[in-house]
């Protein structure tokens, strides 16, 4: 990803380096409690295009390497064993396979209930959050012993965050979702360019910074590396003393196959079906939608869409 997608949340993207990138990927997370089965978030729904980049992109997700239904296969869970999935947020990428899990609850901010993401879904249940406070933050849900849901609004205007408490240990694990979409910005106390509520995303921001800086905290990412590395390592975030930043290998290319995916929520374009929405005839290429046209589920614009 760029580093004006990152950070430019304040100032715009073109206020930074346009050659400075950051890693990039996607990856959801199980919690495996002994007596019940708890993902956060469920990746991207099957069949979405897998997306080709150039030099002008400005998140890219990486290569496939299993969809998410077969991911957790991988790893020897059955969908059935499943009893609770807590959504961070109503992207495509985080909500997308949220119907496969007939036996799960899904918990979700009560702010999202009415998304588009999430329509036709049964076993919704809204979170209103009456725990009360939880550390720093004034608003949480228990969901079980050591695991906390826990409002965190702003990237999108229903965002929410969990906390895993290692008693043990003495560790929190947070699942943010994407208050940010890498640890650098984090630690240059930067936000996105995506935000639904600016001031709740910075409040948000500030806040997680704030329980960082007094609880010994494992920050788990959806779209870097660093996600799964620091859960690996059980890598205690110190704001002061960021680590040196990896490297983003070369970008390779594909076949074009003339959709475009949303960066944002992951709506696919296709030029064979069009937009009926805004008027656009099956049969229109990407390239020839007009300027002001927009994503018809999260309406940002024809820059935030990455050919696939």
């Amino acid at each position: 990803m760029t580093q004006g997608f990152a950070f430019g949340g304040d100032e715009g993207p073109n206020a930074f380096d346009a050659g400075v990138r950051y890693r990039s990927g996607l990856q959801n997370y199980l919690i495996d409690t002994g007596d019940e089965v708890i993902l956060v978030d469920t990746g991207l729904p099957a069949g979405t295009p897998e997306e080709s980049p150039d030099e002008t992109t400005m998140i890219y997700t990486g290569h496939d390497v299993l969809p998410y239904m077969e991911a957790l296969a991988a790893l020897g869970y059955a969908p059935k064993q499943v009893s609770k999935i807590l959504l961070t947020h109503k992207h495509a990428d985080h909500s997308g396979e949220l119907g496969s899990f007939p036996n799960a609850e899904v918990w979700v901010n009560e702010h999202e209930l009415a998304a588009e993401e999430l329509a036709g879904l049964a076993n919704l249940k809204a979170i209103s959050f009456t725990d009360g406070s939880y550390k720093n933050f004034p608003e949480s849900q228990k969901v079980a012993d050591g695991i906390w849901f826990i409002r965190a609004e702003g990237h999108t205007k229903g965002n929410s965050i969990v906390v895993v408490e290692d008693a043990e240990e003495g560790l929190f694990y947070m699942i943010h979702g994407d208050v940010t979409y890498t640890d650098e910005a984090l630690y240059a106390n930067k936000l996105s360019v995506v935000y639904e509520d600016k001031a709740a995303a910075r409040a948000t921001l500030d806040r997680i910074r704030e329980f960082i800086g007094a609880n010994a905290t494992v920050y788990l990412s959806t779209h870097t590396p660093l996600g799964p590395e620091n859960l690996a390592a059980k890598y205690v975030v110190d704001l002061e003393n960021p680590p040196e930043t990896i490297p983003v290998g070369e970008l390779t290319f594909k076949t074009r196959t003339g959709k475009y995916v949303c960066s944002v929520c992951g709506y696919v374009y296709d030029p064979s079906v069009g937009d009926e929405s805004q008027g656009i005839p099956a049969g229109t290429p990407f390239e020839a939608l007009p300027d002001d046209w927009h994503c018809p589920r999260c309406k940002q614009p024809k820059e935030k869409f990455n050919a696939a």
